[in-house]
């Protein structure tokens, strides 16, 4: 009875790796009951580009190949330069959180605080990348997953699967405080308008956008770099401010 339960279930998990991202097998993202009283709630369907759009177009246009939803998963296809996503809505204090995997040397990234009246530095960046690549080993900290890209670098000995695997990531934002957490630890807290932001904006690329760094209400940014990358649970709460 044992060896038949045992070959049931093995035939069962083979199946359903067998079945396509696409299937009806796999599932919408649900949401707990403590998550919904909490506040919580899905930036990405699970199924669809709802909620998106490209980037410097308006709500409704086609967003391209580059980008698909398929059985649950949010996908950057690789190779198909398609530009960034962003939410159709804005946030200024939010908790976002979301599950990510790179391809091995691949590069991403989510941006918040995002407007397009500042093109060339449209927002603030929450860096994923494959940090163990010899492609990227002569990135300096402030380059690395789960900094503040280009201005200040996160814990170093922050908890960071590799490329192919899953992480969890969390931005929270309440007030001039921002967190950055990764697998469950926070690996970086910075104060906007501080002199530590301060400066590492005048030694970054940033340093000409006089308004970089500040708070504004703006849009959740998904890069495209034209690596493979993959989303999902992205879900997002609001929070008051302090």
């Amino acid at each position: 009875m044992k060896t038949l339960a045992r070959a049931f279930t093995f035939l069962a998990a083979t199946l359903a790796l067998s079945l396509p991202l696409g299937s009806a097998a796999a599932s919408a993202p649900t949401l707990t009951a403590q998550e919904k009283a909490a506040g919580w709630r899905y930036l990405f369907d699970g199924q669809s580009l709802a909620g998106w759009r490209l980037y410097g177009k308006p709500a409704g246009s086609t967003i391209g190949p580059g980008w698909r939803a398929e059985g649950g998963i949010l996908k950057k296809i690789a190779g198909i330069k398609t530009g960034d996503i962003i939410t159709e809505q804005t946030f200024d204090n939010f908790e976002l959180s979301w599950e990510w995997r790179i391809e091995k040397e691949g590069n991403n990234g989510v941006k918040y605080f995002v407007t397009e009246a500042r093109p060339a530095a449209p927002g603030h960046e929450y860096q994923m990348i494959d940090d163990d690549a010899p492609k990227w080993a002569s990135l300096h900290p402030e380059s690395k997953t789960a900094s503040f890209y280009e201005v200040l670098a996160p814990a170093a000995d922050r908890p960071l699967n590799p490329a192919g695997q899953w992480n969890r990531s969390r931005i929270v934002v309440r007030g001039t405080t921002v967190e950055h957490c990764l697998n469950d630890r926070l690996v970086l807290t910075y104060e906007l308008g501080s002199p530590a932001v301060k400066a590492g904006i005048a030694k970054s690329k940033f340093a000409k956008y006089a308004d970089f760094g500040q708070k504004i209400r703006g849009h959740i940014m998904l890069t495209d770099h034209g690596d493979e990358a993959w989303f999902r649970d992205l879900k997002i709460r609001e929070l008051p401010a302090r």
